[in-house]
């Protein structure tokens, strides 16, 4: 994560939802990075820090 976020990289939520993300990606390449994303946020209750700092560094337009 070359971006430089604010949030500690100790999140376990943040960690499953990325893992989670990974493997979904994985196996379903037709879906959308974003619509992806939008689900890891509700499905692991992410705080809006969180669901920023995945926004920021992980959505389709993310500049890292």
């Amino acid at each position: 994560m070359g971006c430089k976020s604010g949030l500690p990289t100790s999140s376990d939520k943040v960690k499953k939802a990325i893992c989670w993300m990974s493997e979904e990606l994985l196996s379903n390449p037709q879906k959308k990075r974003d619509a992806v994303l939008k689900e890891a946020e509700v499905r692991f209750d992410l705080s809006p820090a969180e669901c920023e700092f995945l926004t920021k560094n992980f959505s389709e337009s993310a500049p890292c």
